[in-house]
């Protein structure tokens, strides 16, 4: 029998943490093509980047192609990208509580799974939406660019009782994020993506369109304020202009009052 470990904060005896060291947790395989690679990293980098999290100073784990483990002897299942709330992963990354998403380890599964189809082996509507269901998953997300298991290309499913039904909603309540497909240009490729949306329906954006949005801020108020120094610039020139005017005015009369004094006339 397994020693058990003392708590001494409670002196409640608590079972060791189950072996994790038979389990597997990278094999080495790569994505399947440049645009799921792509697409994961869309639906993870923006969150860090710019995304204010669900608030309260609550954290949050999004990754793609990370296998998340929901039993002790079962091998992982590996979304295309996940997004978990109130959930600290280990600072120890190199030990296999830190290296995958362990379901009994964190305390709670996924909040979302997003899977992106590639082919039509991959399960996505049969093995893994019935694995997500036992998983709990709350809401699970289907992106078929092109249309080849489903009838069009993000079907949304959210949990209720023990199987996923579809809904049409595309915004999920609890987390003030939602999803939607977007025509544009990301990482140098246009064509449509899947992206995360914030309750206003505007795009999360990467880190590269916030820096861009922010130069092209930093360009406009530089336009402004010079836009400002040439109206100022051109203020005082015709306040000079209107000096030199009012001089000369004077210079002209005073000489006129100098030639009829001379005249033996009084200017009036």
């Amino acid at each position: 029998m397994a020693d058990l470990v003392l708590d001494p904060t409670t002196s409640v005896e608590l079972a060791p943490p189950p072996d994790t060291s038979h389990l597997i947790t990278e094999d080495d395989t790569p994505v399947d093509n440049l645009f799921s690679e792509k697409q994961q990293r869309l639906l993870t980098e923006p969150l860090y980047s710019s995304w204010r999290g669900p608030g309260d100073n609550r954290h949050f784990v999004a990754a793609a192609n990370v296998g998340v483990f929901y039993h002790i002897d079962a091998p992982a299942i590996v979304p295309d990208a996940f997004l978990s709330l109130d959930v600290v992963m280990p600072e120890d990354w190199w030990k296999t509580e830190g290296r995958s998403y362990l379901i009994w380890a964190v305390g709670k599964p996924p909040d979302v799974v997003i899977e992106i189809v590639s082919n039509t082996k991959g399960g996505e509507l049969t093995r893994k939406m019935q694995l997500y269901a036992q998983m709990r998953v709350a809401y699970y997300a289907v992106y078929d660019p092109d249309t080849q298991i489903q009838g069009t290309p993000l079907v949304i499913y959210q949990l209720q009782g023990m199987d996923y039904v579809q809904t049409n909603e595309p915004w999920f309540h609890h987390i003030d994020l939602g999803l939607a497909l977007w025509e544009g240009e990301y990482e140098e490729r246009s064509t449509r993506w899947l992206r995360w949306i914030d309750d206003d329906g505007n795009l999360i954006p990467t880190g590269r369109e916030r820096a861009d949005e922010e130069q092209t801020r930093a360009d406009a108020e530089r336009t402004r304020a010079d836009e400002e120094r040439a109206r100022a610039d051109a203020e005082r020139t015709r306040a000079d202009e209107e000096r030199t005017r009012a001089d000369e005015e004077r210079a002209r009369a005073e000489r006129l009052a100098a030639q009829l004094r001379a005249a033996g006339i009084e200017p009036e």
